[in-house]
């Protein structure tokens, strides 16, 4: 074989081994980064499940002081029954299984907003060391939470990218990745709400 057919075979042989090494590591790079937010997503559930856990004590300590205030303490529970009952695959993650875990959380926060309107009429209780500690710990909890969302959706969009950016889009024509969706805001949360005395 003459030099000039070796140098020609040598770069194409080249050119595909660079070919190949670019491919490895585009799905390399793209397993990594879903199974990344895979565990942000078990971060995420994590911190609402603290949250859950949070809440049969605070509904036992308001319980305490205001037995009268049932219709709001059963509402607490049963919207804590209904968040922890849902359950996502975390392979799976689009706009519509994100809105339906939000709805259920965010039935949640509107049961504790009332039970923290309620624990207002009873000075007691807003002394009590327990339901102080646990109203305390309820804030971190929520900002626990807010954390890990954010934290999702940053690993979620960098994964997204990668699977529409070139060349990952093109290899992700053989490998079949899903775009995920991210944490949105709710409808109507951009408006600052009217305060009026």
């Amino acid at each position: 074989m003459d030099k000039k057919k070796m140098i020609k075979y040598g770069i194409i042989g080249g050119i595909l081994l660079l070919f190949i090494f670019s491919i490895f590591g585009s799905y390399n790079t793209m397993v990594e980064l879903d199974e990344n937010s895979t565990t942000q997503w078990a971060n995420v559930e994590s911190s609402y499940q603290r949250r859950a856990d949070l809440i049969p004590n605070l509904v036992n300590t308001v319980k305490g002081y205001a037995a009268h205030e049932k219709e709001t303490l059963t509402e607490v529970m049963n919207a804590r029954a209904k968040a922890t009952s849902i359950n996502i695959d975390a392979s799976k993650l689009d706009a519509a299984a994100i809105q339906k875990f939000q709805a259920a959380q965010s039935g949640i926060s509107g049961a504790l907003g009332k039970l923290m309107m309620v624990s207002e009429r009873y000075p007691d209780l807003k002394a009590n060391q327990n339901f102080l500690e646990l109203q305390a710990q309820l804030e971190g909890t929520e900002n626990r939470i807010n954390v890990e969302r954010n934290k999702f959706n940053e690993i979620v969009g960098a994964f997204n990218k990668k699977i529409k950016k070139l060349p990952g889009k093109l290899y992700n024509m053989l490998f079949g990745f899903e775009e995920r969706a991210r944490f949105e805001s709710k409808e109507g949360s951009d408006v600052a709400p009217t305060v009026e005395f």
